[in-house]
């Protein structure tokens, strides 16, 4: 996207973060493809038995920014940054769901057509992951916003640094030492 597209895409989104109902339609067109982008980075490892691909992700996650009201967006990075999160957390309430169901509990029954299947493998590793996240969120913030953008919300280094309000190099250091704790917490749960 070049950099009058961008500056259209920011324009439009605060115009809907003003309430603007037309701007959202206006709108929708120009980030489909980035969404669907970011649903496949999600989407890459779950496998070949999954029933649903990104788009189906993607329809999940704008349902759910549309209920989305008075933002103050301030940049196309942002919104890719929060539409990212809401994938991210679609993914994770069918893989909590699923895990629950599979020890009996009582759970509203998901149609498998708009959320994306999650083995039980990778459920698990999904879950893990998610707790691993967190764990870092809360002795570092920064580090785990990093991860979330660069690696789910599938965000360049210089968009990652641009939402963040941090250099480039904070970003790639960030990403290095947040990928090592990673890795040593998920080793140690395998």
């Amino acid at each position: 996207m070049n950099g009058c597209q961008t500056a259209e895409t920011t324009e439009l989104l605060r115009s809907w973060g003003r309430g603007e109902t037309n701007a959202l339609n206006r709108l929708t067109p120009r980030v489909y493809q980035e969404l669907r982008r970011i649903a496949g980075h999600y989407m890459q490892n779950e496998g070949p038995a999954r029933t649903v691909q990104a788009t189906g992700l993607v329809h999940e996650a704008y349902l759910r920014l549309v209920d989305i009201k008075n933002v103050d967006w301030q940049h196309r990075a942002q919104f890719f940054a929060i539409t990212a999160r809401i994938m991210r957390n679609i993914l994770l309430d069918n893989a909590r769901a699923r895990a629950s169901a599979k020890r009996g509990g009582q759970q509203e029954r998901i149609n498998l057509d708009e959320i994306p299947d999650v083995s039980g493998r990778r459920e698990n590793e999904l879950l893990a992951l998610d707790e691993a996240l967190t764990a870092l969120a809360a002795i570092d913030p920064r580090r785990a916003q990093v991860i979330e953008l660069r690696f789910f919300g599938g965000l360049s280094v210089e968009e990652t640094a641009s939402v963040m309000k941090v250099s480039v190099e904070t970003v790639m250091r960030d990403a290095r030492v947040a990928r090592a704790w990673l890795k040593r917490e998920l080793s140690g749960a395998a």
